[in-house]
């Protein structure tokens, strides 16, 4: 038994062997008895019994129970309870042996006057006022307090109860059913917002973070496994009803609408790069994004400004409002870029479609003129499943009387778009059959390997301009963006052919075949569809020379898998399957190197992570290999965001975690 080395001079038993200096034997039981009653009595009028207050102090204890605080202390701490004066009338007619600690409806009668409830300050100072005068007498007597003593004063002091349920008293969310209803999480409790609560409204965007995660309440078809293609989740009038409210900003703006399968954002690129450097003022929308969201809006490259970001989403959610309506992230975004554009008086938007073309938020605009780039399979599940089925959707851009482009190609896809054109009232122009069109690859020492073309219309004469991005896919991008350059010449757009080849020279486009890492050399491209990535394939071998390629591949669920992996497998040595974690529809990698396996027998690794992917890769290969990410957007974004945290210029295997800075 641990012994009390107080000043009181006596051991005391929890059992009861000795209790202070009374002596009670074992072999006594009687006196035993009642020497226990006359305690129990005693502590009464404290609130607690002794078996109480044993109890009580040992809850936290299981291997050494804590001593029972002596009968004099306890009858101190009453004796100094009762001369204290509460600041409040107590609401309970109190009886002579004890007080109770909390109402009883058996045992309590209400007063004919009930004073207001006590308050927990109230409280605090009772039981400051009573520990301080329990102290003052033990040490008039020559004792210290003990813990016990003091645990049995604050269990013999009156408590402020709340009748609520546990899980609310302590601030957590109900995990019962039955408290669901009445609990609150923590955050609703303050009258201040939550930073990370999603705004619910315009008055709630109130910094750049606030319309970001306003976006993200939105419905993203982007990022959902399953969406119903049709008039109904793509709606063209709620997109009209919210840029109704907004003062139809897109009537006030003039355009060149991008569509197609692969190849949109080249075209887009080189258009805006050849207006731009004939000195217009062009504002470019494009989709998805890579790293930053802002990227989506640009005029002359630069991206909108996080402030101005913030105040158009907030007209934007304003709109909304009034208009009653619920637009998706796509339709928001797109609305936004329109009124940005608006607002600075652009002189020409170029706007790269998001899905499809026929019902796309973007297909609200009456453009200068409507492209379409390469019709290939992919969204085969939404779009059809004929390349005929694609393009008409692709085709659903068209509008009369409005110039339509697009390079010559498989005929029954050139049938199908024709037949749209046709029925809309569009002209439509084929490059390479109603524009004369040629190209050739050639190597030079200034630009190695490369391609260049030549266009010939009534207006222009553009001859042997070198093709600014690789791949012998980019010449027929190119093809079409001189084509729409050529045009705007005639609605009122002065655009030197000097000056197209200065722009066209100085297209970049992120995430298009990129080196992003020096020793080893990292590449990066967004191809995601069987052609894409067949592209991309080639285009490597071509314009990077490498011993060995590993692939760093990753794709969404709803993609053709074997088609990707098949192309995949005719250009990498080795490939390392991994996902991107901002993406839900990401092909699970173990079920990505199932498949390979079943279909090559080149080596392959699973990466849970995209940086332990990037790891395992720079690890493994040598100064003159090559590691290709590709397969999605989501993947190179997640890599050009990995890389922000490390110097390219030294080299090096990339690792997985990131410094602390």
């Amino acid at each position: 038994m641990a012994k009390d080395n107080s000043a009181r001079g006596s051991s005391r038993s929890v059992h009861g062997s000795k209790v202070g200096n009374q002596g009670v034997s074992k072999g006594n039981p009687g006196e035993k008895k009642a020497r226990a009653k006359k305690l129990d009595s005693d502590t009464a009028a404290a609130g607690h019994s002794s078996r109480d207050v044993v109890r009580e102090i040992s809850a936290g204890t299981s291997s050494r129970l804590p001593k029972v605080p002596m009968r004099a202390d306890i009858a101190a701490a009453s004796a100094a309870k009762s001369a204290v004066k509460p600041s409040a009338k107590p609401t309970m007619k109190s009886t002579p042996s004890a007080e109770p600690a909390v109402e009883s409806k058996s045992t309590a009668k209400p007063s004919a006057k009930a004073a207001p409830k006590s308050s927990a300050k109230a409280d605090v100072k009772v039981e400051a006022k009573l520990a301080a005068s329990v102290e003052a007498k033990l040490a008039t007597d020559g004792r210290a307090i003990s813990e016990s003593t003091r645990r049995a004063i604050a269990a013999a002091t009156p408590r402020h109860y709340v009748d609520q349920p546990p899980a609310r008293q302590l601030g957590l969310r109900a995990t019962r059913p039955e408290e669901v209803a009445s609990v609150r999480p923590l955050e609703m409790k303050s009258s201040r917002p939550s930073e990370g609560r999603a705004p619910k409204g315009s008055a709630d965007i109130n910094g750049y973070s606030a319309a970001v995660r306003y976006l993200l309440e939105r419905t993203d078809f982007e990022r959902m496994r399953a969406v119903k293609y049709n008039e109904t989740t793509f709606k063209l009038d709620r997109m009209q009803q919210l840029l109704s409210k907004l003062g139809n900003p897109h009537q006030q703006i003039r355009t060149v609408h991008v569509a197609g399968t692969n190849g949109k954002g080249s075209t887009v690129a080189m258009i805006a790069s050849m207006l731009q450097a004939c000195g217009y003022a062009v504002g470019v929308y494009t989709s998805p994004h890579l790293v930053d969201l802002r990227e989506r809006i640009q005029i002359n490259g630069q991206m909108i400004e996080k402030a101005v970001f913030t105040e158009i989403m907030k007209q934007v959610a304003k709109a909304a409002e009034k208009a009653a309506i619920e637009p998706t992230f796509f339709e928001a975004v797109t609305a936004a870029c329109f009124k940005h554009f608006a607002e600075q008086a652009v002189d020409i938007a170029v706007v790269e479609v998001g899905l499809g073309g026929r019902l796309d938020s973007t297909n609200v605009i009456r453009p200068e003129a409507c492209v379409v780039t390469s019709i290939d399979f992919d969204h085969t599940k939404l779009l059809g499943n004929t390349l005929e089925e694609i393009a008409r959707e692709k085709a659903g851009i068209f509008k009369k009387d409005v110039p339509a482009f697009i390079f010559e190609s498989d005929p029954a896809v050139e049938k199908a778009m024709i037949e749209v054109a046709e029925k809309a009232g569009a002209p439509l122009k084929i490059v390479n059959k109603d524009i004369d069109y040629s190209a050739r690859f050639c190597v030079t020492e200034d630009l190695g390997p490369h391609t260049r073309v030549c266009l010939y219309t009534k207006n222009s004469r553009l001859e042997h301009l070198p093709v600014p991005l690789q791949g012998e896919h980019q010449a027929a991008n190119c093809g079409l963006a001189l084509a729409v350059v050529d045009h705007l010449k005639t609605v009122g757009f002065d655009c030197p052919e000097d000056k197209i080849t200065t722009g066209l020279a100085a297209t970049r486009v992120p995430g298009r075949m990129q080196l992003v890492w020096d020793r080893p050399r990292v590449l990066v491209d967004g191809a995601h569809n069987p052609a894409a990535v067949g592209a991309l394939m080639r285009c490597a071998g071509a314009h990077v020379p490498y011993d060995s390629m590993i692939c760093v591949f990753g794709c969404c669920s709803d993609k053709d898998v074997p088609g990707l992996i098949d192309k995949v497998n005719l250009g990498a040595d080795k490939v390392i399957f991994t996902r991107a974690a901002s993406n839900p529809r990401s092909a699970d990698p173990e079920d990505l190197q199932k498949l390979f396996n079943e279909r090559s027998g080149k080596m392959s690794q699973v990466a849970k992570t995209l940086p332990e992917a990037l790891e395992m890769a720079t690890r493994a290969v040598s100064r003159e290999d090559l590691v290709c990410v590709t397969g999605s957007f989501y993947l190179v974004g997640e890599t050009l965001k990995h890389l922000q945290h490390f110097d390219r210029s030294k080299g090096g295997k990339i690792p997985a975690q990131i410094p602390d800075i």
